[in-house]
Formats: structure tokens, C-alpha cells, sequence
């Protein structure tokens, strides 16, 4: 019987951990963003400083993610090293102007 309730709850467990690393990359970077949601003198942003801050984060983050996944050779391989830095660099500073003025 203990085995069978060990086991369920071993059970439980991963499928939480599953789940829970599906959700990481929107929680990672949510929790990367509201870690330096930061003024100049070390206190937290709040109201609409945080807001437009987390906006920006959040954009950034996203920016981020699509040219990691874009980052291939023609051969259909990640990139590395500095090829990587290079298409990255060049992908973000892309997106940055392809986004609208407003936000």
C-alpha cells in the first residue's frame, strides 16, 4: 500500500515538473524582468514606471527567443560561437525596428 502511494505521488510530482518546464520560458522571463523592474538607486519600480519597464522586458524577451529559434545555418544547425553573436545582434537590432514607434 505505502508503495502504491509513493509511487502516485512520484507520479504527481513529474507531471507537475513537466508542466511546470513547459510554462518556464514565459515564467523565466517573467521573473527575469520583475528582478530588475530596478530605478538608478536600487528601490522597485512601481505603477507605471513597472508597467512600461515589464512592456519593454517582456518585448525584449520575445525579440530574444524568435531569433534564437531563427539562429541555423544553411545547413539547418544551430549556430555558434561568434556566428551566432553576429545573426543575433543583427536580429534583434532588426525586430527593434520593425517595432511600431507607440510600443
Amino acid at each position: 500500500m505505502n508503495k502504491m502511494i509513493i509511487a502516485a505521488l512520484t507520479a504527481l510530482l513529474t507531471c507537475g515538473s513537466a508542466l511546470a518546464a513547459d510554462a518556464s520560458p514565459d515564467a523565466a522571463a517573467d521573473s527575469k524582468c520583475e528582478a530588475a523592474a530596478i530605478d538608478k538607486n536600487g528601490k522597485p519600480l512601481v505603477g507605471a514606471a513597472k508597467s512600461s519597464f515589464m512592456q519593454k522586458c517582456h518585448r525584449e524577451a520575445m525579440h530574444k527567443t524568435d531569433c534564437e529559434a531563427r539562429a541555423l545555418s544553411k545547413d539547418g544547425k544551430p549556430l555558434a560561437g561568434a556566428a551566432k553573436n553576429s545573426f543575433m545582434r543583427k536580429c534583434e537590432e532588426d525586430m527593434k525596428q520593425a517595432a511600431p514607434a507607440g510600443k
